[in-house]
């Protein structure tokens, strides 16, 4: 697969309901829906979660030209995975083709997705109907255990447990293979190697991990979710190399990501946490995987200039501390230019020399890794750090 480059973008990472709560902006409160753009050019879309309204407004047509196609794929009728449908503004240009992909409900029956399409539009729910969508929109029924090709790239669906059915899917492309496994709840044998089937040998694993072990094991046991701990047990078992926590509670903050992502990486190699805007990419002439974030400004910032030293962890897990010189800085957090390049989302330590009264005086912080470049020096690393203390 040399030469050949997948990207896995993240647009809405969040389970259940949206949130709007300052806690969670780190991550990201939008619900499902990830954007997988495939080597040879195909466009597929997970989920129609509110992050949809998102990849929408960023919209840029696959394949510009006559023909441009891209590929929906929806797990399942939960309000979290299609409220964003309506507000996904490319259906309403009419030069744009979509192929949606999901299974037959026993509750609704034939044509079960384009019911959810008109339901969603219908009088009294929204302004307009299902003709103001003026792109062209096709239909097909899939269930667990089919599998196809979209050019140069093979679809598998498998049946999950999750209450009302739920469809996990795996994506093999040249660059290597995606298998997304959102809203599933072990325990179930079947349904479980199921499971395991999707994601063998994947490199990147999507998994729900909305639940700590500790709820999965008592009040949240039958809700049809995950935890990290079964996520890390699961990327084992079938051999994945990468594993991304998935569908977060609408009451885990930031820090308790945070903290569920400190455990799973005590107990598997290569773990990140899904966050909003975060892009994986796959492949490549070093045939590697690496999660990135793309720059982006929460706050006002200032060019500033304090002596600083940093302790953290290296992508290889390694502890590493080092004087360097903070040279940017907002009210929630700071680029800092470091020879160590640490891991993304992991934790720094950051102790700030500034001006006092009584001459030079220490401040401490605490911050999460959310970004990081090339630095402007050769050796350098720019690393993009949000305060949480």
């Amino acid at each position: 697969m040399t030469g050949t480059i997948a990207k896995l973008s993240f647009w809405g990472v969040r389970g259940s309901t949206p949130t709007v709560d300052p806690a969670t902006w780190r991550y990201g409160g939008n619900t499902p829906c990830l954007e997988l753009i495939a080597p040879d050019g195909t466009q597929f879309i997970l989920d129609c979660g509110t992050g949809l309204r998102m990849l929408g407004s960023r919209w840029t047509a696959p394949n510009a030209g006559a023909g441009a196609e891209t590929h929906i794929f929806v797990t399942h009728y939960h309000w979290d995975h299609i409220q964003g449908i309506p507000f996904f503004s490319p259906l309403y240009t009419e030069n744009n083709e979509f192929h949606f992909y999901s299974f037959r409900s026993k509750f609704l029956g034939r044509d079960s997705l384009k019911q959810v399409f008109e339901a969603q539009m219908a009088l009294p729910y929204f302004p307009v109907d299902l003709s103001a969508m003026n792109a062209k929109r096709k239909f097909k029924e899939i269930a667990g255990g089919d599998s196809f090709t979209i050019r140069e790239n093979k679809i598998t669906a498998r049946w999950l447990n999750h209450p009302q059915g739920c469809l996990g899917f795996r994506i093999e492309t040249p660059a290597g293979t995606v298998a997304y496994a959102t809203d599933n709840e072990p325990g179930d044998p079947k349904l479980d190697e199921s499971l395991r089937e999707l994601a063998k040998g994947a490199d990147i694993l999507v998994n729900d991990a909305q639940y700590t072990p500790e709820q999965l094991a008592s009040t949240r046991r039958g809700w049809g979710h995950s935890s990290w701990l079964e996520g890390v047990r699961l990327a084992r078992e079938a051999g994945a190399k990468m594993l991304v926590l998935f569908h977060h509670d609408p009451d885990s903050t930031d820090r308790m990501v945070d903290s569920l992502l400190r455990q799973a990486r005590d107990e598997f190699d290569l773990v990140f946490a899904a966050s909003e805007g975060m892009v994986i990419s796959l492949g490549g002439a070093a045939e590697k995987i690496e999660a990135h974030m793309p720059g982006r400004r929460t706050a006002l910032r200032q060019t500033a200039r304090f002596r600083a030293r940093v302790c953290g962890l290296t992508e290889g897990g390694h502890p590493f501390e080092e004087e360097t010189v903070v040279r940017d800085l907002s009210l929630q957090g700071a680029s800092i230019s470091l020879k160590h390049s640490p891991r993304l989302q992991s934790e720094l330590q950051v102790t700030m020399e500034t001006p006092g009264a009584d001459g030079l005086q220490s401040m401490r912080l605490r911050g999460y890794v959310v970004r990081i470049d090339a630095g402007e020096e050769k050796g350098q690393t720019s690393v993009g750090v949000v305060f949480t203390d």
